[in-house]
């Protein structure tokens, strides 16, 4: 870019941050680098762990190498500037009746809440954009956040990329079981959520 253009896209990006058009969060988790960063984590977490652990707080995380599904989303959306973790921790601190109940818990723990399936899709269609679950490829875009019902009527969760199979379908990233992979999984189970998050404006 030529510094005579890149002056008045600057200058336009302030009046629209100025303005609460869009916002610095939104920037920072722009769909190409939450896609890019959860590719990343492919060949470094190879296994799937949902044992409960101790972690540090704020930006707390189990060891890299391992993790489960939801691992996936909270550190690429860490990578790009936002910690789910606290956020989830937060809302869940503020509307605590929002939350679902599933655990008995009697209040927040920061350590596994973020961690949860429907613990996340509850704070994306709290604080993103939810969107119809549609079995047309065009109503998804890279980075956005899907989840499923497994078999036994396990909840998953992934990340849309922008690579598409052979056929069209969307790629996802995401750990199902033998660490993080991409694959051909989009229509592979049911969908139950379908969320952008920060929300689309």
């Amino acid at each position: 870019m030529t510094p005579r253009l890149r002056l008045p896209l600057l200058l336009l990006l302030l009046r629209l941050l100025l303005a609460g058009v869009i916002s610095l969060p939104a920037l920072a988790a722009a769909p190409p680098d939450l896609v890019s960063a959860a590719r990343g984590q492919i060949g470094v977490t190879l296994h799937y762990d949902g044992s409960y652990q101790r972690i540090a707080y704020p930006n707390g995380d189990v060891p890299r190498d391992r993790g489960v599904c939801t691992d996936v989303v909270i550190r690429a959306y860490r990578a790009v500037g936002v910690d789910l973790q606290q956020r989830v921790h937060d809302d869940m601190r503020r509307a605590w009746k929002a939350y679902p109940a599933t655990w008995g818990m009697k209040g927040p723990d920061r350590n596994i809440d973020h961690r949860r399936v429907p613990n996340l899709a509850t704070f994306f269609r709290r604080h993103g954009t939810s969107l119809e679950p549609s079995a047309q490829l065009r109503d998804y875009r890279a980075g956005d956040i899907v989840t499923w019902r497994l078999p036994q009527g396990l909840p998953h969760i992934g990340i849309v990329a922008e690579a598409r199979s052979p056929q069209g379908t969307p790629l996802v990233i995401h750990n199902i079981g033998a660490g993080t992979q991409q694959e051909d999984v989009l229509f592979a189970f049911p969908i139950t959520g379908h969320y952008r998050y920060p929300a689309a404006r």
